[in-house]
């Protein structure tokens, strides 16, 4: 076990988490830079020639009162089932833990719910499983997500599978001059205009437009875009797809109440598709 420590490390990190199956853009050090508030560090486990086996990103942030909180979202990254690896990732994790006098680790893992075997390893690592969590309250990050397999797919294949309402939809858009293009950190505040006016419609509390100017500062353009959809050269909508390794994250998403009728967020889902089914 040993830590990322130098540019050299951090090289090697990066390069092993872009080729892994497991890849988790929120383990990445670019995200690291984007989350400010948060000290980072990363504990890599290691075969006997010193590969790079397993890794965890964790964040560390102190709490008033308390003392330092631990956290990693969506790690690790390695074979889940192997015992020895994740006991090399814990052992860096306690070591972190004295060094900033945490008072607890909290790790909210890319894991499907009914992996029993993961669960039996942990529990043996004296890891405590919460699953009676309610609510974002309970969580930092969602329990469950949704996957689309794109793996081997083309674009046809995908469209097929779809619903006939949404492939009506996605028509439908093209149509009535629905038209998605790319878009520069120039209108990252048309995006957050729109992304407010969501908020205040579905009820949930939004970023500052400096944390999406930031994102971009750091994701972009080789692990970010902005793909906005336009009706008669207005913005009416947007989203923020993350690409990282071997998948693709639909991260933001921000509709106008304006022309909400011609169905802009299924044409710019679908372009998002496309461009990850391009991605390979």
């Amino acid at each position: 076990m040993r830590f990322v420590n130098d540019e050299a490390s951090a090289k090697e990190y990066t390069e092993f988490l872009e080729g892994h199956e497991r890849c988790n853009f929120q383990q990445s050090i670019e995200w690291g830079r984007v989350k400010t508030a948060w000290k980072k560090e990363i504990v890599l486990a290691e075969d006997e020639n010193g590969k790079i086996i397993g890794s965890i990103c964790v964040w560390i942030r102190k709490m008033p009162v308390f003392g330092n909180l631990m956290y990693s979202s969506r790690g690790p990254v390695c074979d889940i089932h192997n015992e020895d690896v994740l006991k090399q990732l814990t052992d860096g994790i306690i070591e972190l833990s004295k060094r900033y006098k945490a008072f607890v680790y909290r790790m909210e893992p890319d894991i499907k719910k009914d992996d029993l075997e993961f669960r039996r390893i942990m529990e043996i690592l004296d890891y405590k499983i919460k699953d009676d969590a309610k609510d974002f309250r309970d969580e930092i990050q969602p329990r469950f997500v949704f996957r689309l397999d794109l793996k081997g797919k083309t674009e046809e294949e995908v469209m097929a599978g779809f619903h006939q309402k949404t492939r009506y939809n996605i028509r439908l858009a093209t149509k009535k001059g629905v038209v998605v293009r790319e878009a520069g950190k120039e209108e990252m505040k048309a995006f957050h205009d729109i992304m407010v006016e969501t908020g205040k419609r579905d009820d949930f509390i939004i970023r500052s437009l400096e944390y999406f100017e930031k994102m971009y500062d750091e994701m972009a353009p080789k692990h970010m875009k902005l793909l906005m959809a336009y009706y008669e050269d207005k913005p009416i909508s947007g989203i923020i797809p993350i690409m990282y390794g071997n998948k693709t994250w639909y991260l933001y998403g921000a509709s106008s109440n304006s022309h909400r009728n011609l169905m802009p967020n299924y044409l710019l889902q679908w372009t998002m598709i496309k461009e990850a089914i391009k991605r390979g």
